[in-house]
């Protein structure tokens, strides 16, 4: 396999489209490796050039989405001048990214666009796999989910906090995510830009980002698959639903089972999962224990490297304005307003709150060709998520991706299956997706 690294000089003089891959939280350019193959399988090297980018390798993903965001543009450019110094000047971009990987590309992009990259290359390709483009607060109603959403924020360092929507981006007094969606900041521009928009979204056990953050969907229909009926895409069936009509609700409900086989039943499973739960119950109060300690660690070198960062030469160049039309005084206000309102905990919102409005979104965005991918959203319940999380899926839907829903069935691991993260022969339908991406998505 060929895939360009940062600091290689030798370059096919005839390539001139780059691909940028990114990875996600604790992650390593290894987890990419499956698609980078796959890619250079698919497109040759006079045709394409790979970027993995390294910088933010392990634990240095902890260090927040613009940290991370502001190395990927320090590669890209590297590499992009480095090409116009050795004549082969690149005509186009593409970037991928997965998990936090997609919320690093587009901070990424933004600041690309906003250094006049995209007046000399032409952007193609924007693709996210299994991205929280909305964070990871779980939208459900109880103290478990409540000392959920205040733990896991608190363990990850920026990049915690930045994901469950509890941090003031620099002077916004907003979270770094309402930022990135916000329809007059230059991230917004830019992936207007591509000419494709493209996510992959595990409709069940992803564990690590939920189907509604990764499809920017306000409703999930698969919370109770024996409720719907599911509709695959003939070509790659049954992994990739059809992205027109992937699902519905059933018309008529399965037959309720006799009572003593229901009790039976119940019965079984729960004496096969005693051993598991037994094992739970000795192993959680430890694991929690070394989790919060090692999270404690990370986070303090984490904020070490942030302030080296932040100290580092050239970064001015990448503190730039974000909005473009003047109103973030009115922005900050307003996002105070609105994080004090969103305080709810509920598991949906009433009938009558189903945000359904496309007004105020985007109004001032280049008029895109757009083709509704999500499913009949009467038919499901909306989810309680913030003010702040509907004003991003209105933002994003506005800019318009084509939105693919992956039903992987064989493993539980789901995030890690999506793009095949190693080689395990549960992980095969991963490759469906990818095969899907390069197939149909993927535009040289």
């Amino acid at each position: 396999m060929s895939v360009v690294e940062p600091e290689r000089t030798s370059l096919n003089p005839k390539a001139d489209h780059l691909c940028v891959l990114v990875h996600g939280l604790w992650g390593t350019p290894s987890h990419l490796e499956y698609l980078a193959k796959s890619l250079r399988e698919k497109h040759a090297e006079d045709k394409l050039n790979i970027l993995v980018a390294k910088s933010n390798s392990g634990t240095y993903t902890y260090d927040g989405i613009e940290t991370g965001g502001e190395r990927v543009t320090q590669e890209v450019e590297e590499l992009l001048e480095q090409l116009i110094q050795a004549g082969t000047p690149i005509a186009k971009l593409s970037i991928v990214g997965y998990s936090l990987g997609g919320l690093i590309a587009r901070y990424a992009i933004g600041l690309l666009y906003s250094k006049g990259w995209f007046e000399k290359i032409k952007p193609i390709n924007f693709t996210t796999f299994a991205t929280p483009h909305l964070g990871v607060r779980t939208p459900l109603r109880g103290y478990h989910s409540q000392l959920w959403n205040a733990f896991g924020a608190r363990t990850l360092s920026s990049s915690g906090r930045q994901l469950f929507t509890i941090d003031t981006f620099r002077d916004t007094n907003r979270p770094i995510l309402s930022v990135l969606a916000d329809p007059s900041s230059i991230f917004i521009r830019a992936l207007s830009e591509f000419k494709t928009r493209n996510l992959y979204a595990n409709i069940i056990n992803d564990r690590s980002a939920p189907y509604y953050t990764t499809a920017i969907a306000s409703t999930d229909p698969f919370v109770d698959l024996d409720a719907v009926d599911i509709r695959p895409l003939k070509s790659h069936s049954p992994t990739i639903l059809d992205p027109d009509n992937p699902v519905s609700p059933k018309s008529t409900k399965e037959p309720l089972q006799p009572f003593y086989t229901r009790l039976s039943s119940d019965g079984q499973s729960l004496l096969t999962r005693i051993p598991l739960y037994t094992a739970l119950i000795a192993l959680i109060p430890v694991a929690t224990v070394a989790w919060t300690i090692n999270s404690g660690i990370q986070s303090f070198r984490s904020n070490k490297r942030i302030q080296l960062h932040e100290q580092g030469k050239g970064l001015d160049g990448y503190r730039i304005p974000l909005l473009m039309n003047g109103n973030s005084a009115r922005s900050a206000v307003g996002g105070a307003f609105r994080r004090v309102n969103s305080a709810h905990g509920q598991d949906y919102l009433p009938e009558s709150q189903d945000d359904d409005s496309d007004e105020g979104a985007g109004e001032d965005l280049p008029k895109l060709e757009l083709k509704r991918t999500s499913s009949r959203k009467a038919d499901f319940p909306t989810l309680a998520l913030s003010d702040e999380q509907f004003e991003m899926i209105r933002s994003l839907d506005k800019v318009g991706f084509k939105k693919y829903l992956v039903h992987i069935k064989n493993h539980r691991h789901t995030h890690a299956a999506i793009i095949v993260r190693m080689q395990k022969p549960g992980f095969d339908e991963g490759k469906v997706v990818v095969r899907h991406w390069l197939d149909e998505a993927f535009e040289l």
